[in-house]
């Protein structure tokens, strides 16, 4: 009974130390992505009010990445105020050993860490997806929907379904219905494939049928430009951006691009950065314990918080110097993704030995 209060109250000071830390980093962040999309205000119909309320929608994504540091931070606070208060002293003398204080943090590392899962695969990904489509759509000025039948756009007289959106504003199955003034469909035209290169969209593969008084003409043609005011960038919003999709959803498209025999790399790294993220914050919480047993025991709570912004802003552009690499120079995602957090964790097991 004993040990399931110490747990608590271990618990307690870290989950409020993280909750402090992730305020002060999203509100940090969130200033940073307003200050950028401000910029933005005044195109199409983007106002400040639509800038604020992108902001807020991309939060939670910035949540989740940022979680593993802030948990360290919270850690930090947390038991730091222990130690400044000699309390992890009188656990000790008490005879509570460092490997259960461990297993009190880490315990309260895993059910934050499950908090985190739900936030990154479920809210963030249906919130930066919705935010993303509203920015575009007032800057583009174009109506658009999507549905399981593709995306749908109106272009003047014109109507558009795609059925497949790739990275790089890169079409496939697009059916184009133009429309006269009389509301009579005048031109069926379907495409296999289309680029959009300097300012222009190609088409690839069409077949065309024309619909008159007479009858319907059909024609085919190898290629084609399109004049059209489709905007790229808001074809960029429901195309299948990796850091925007939930892990499930990047391992069904990777799965989808091998069987079309296409390169997936960018996917297999974000795929394995965001199954390797949770178990970060554990080691991230891990390492924390040493660093207040000993190397910061007796130091100032803002010393603790620029070890521990030093830390993680470090672990944060190392991960992704590495993701990058394993795109450029072909590594294996899985070793680009996990290598980082091992070598974290080979620092806090040395530390803890020297602790114990």
């Amino acid at each position: 009974m004993r040990l399931k209060i110490l747990d608590i109250y271990i618990g307690r000071a870290v989950v409020v130390g993280t909750l402090a830390a992730m305020m002060v980093l999203l509100t940090l962040l969130g200033f940073l992505a307003l200050m950028d999309e401000l910029g933005d205000v005044g195109r199409g119909r983007y106002q400040t009010g639509d800038a604020f309320l992108f902001v807020m929608m991309i939060l939670p994504r910035y949540a989740y990445e940022v979680f593993p540091a802030a948990a360290l931070l919270g850690s930090l606070i947390g038991l730091g105020g222990m130690a400044s208060h000699s309390e992890l002293i009188a656990m000790r003398a008490a005879g509570v050993s460092f490997a259960r204080i461990v297993l009190a943090v880490l315990k309260t590392g895993v059910a934050m860490m499950l908090v985190a899962i739900l936030v990154g695969e479920l809210v963030a990904p249906e919130a930066e997806q919705y935010a993303q489509t509203m920015r575009s759509q007032a800057m583009a000025k174009q109506v658009t929907l999507k549905t399981k039948y593709g995306f749908w756009a109106r272009d003047g007289d014109a109507y558009i379904n795609i059925r497949r959106i790739l990275p790089g504003s890169r079409l496939e199955d697009i059916y184009i219905y133009e429309y006269g003034k009389n509301r009579r469909l005048r031109f069926a035209t379907h495409a296999a494939f289309a680029h959009h290169q300097k300012g222009q969209w190609h088409l690839r593969d069409i077949s065309q049928s024309q619909f008159t008084e007479e009858g319907v003409e059909v024609r085919r043609l190898k290629r084609a430009t399109w004049d059209s005011m489709l905007d790229p960038g808001l074809l960029s919003v429901v195309s299948l951006n990796p850091h925007i999709l939930p892990a499930w959803g990047l391992y069904k498209y990777i799965q989808f691009m091998h069987a079309n025999g296409q390169e997936a790399k960018d996917y297999e790294v974000a795929f394995w950065g965001k199954i390797v993220t949770p178990l970060v914050t554990l080691v991230m919480l891990y390492l924390s314990l040493p660093f207040v047993f000993g190397l910061l025991r007796n130091v100032g709570i803002g010393q603790r918080l620029f070890m521990g912004s030093m830390v993680g802003s470090g672990f944060y552009l190392v991960s992704k110097a590495f993701s990058y690499m394993a795109v450029v120079y072909d590594m294996n995602p899985l070793f680009a993704a996990s290598f980082p957090a091992l070598v974290l964790l080979c620092a806090a097991l040395f530390f803890s030995h020297r602790v114990n």
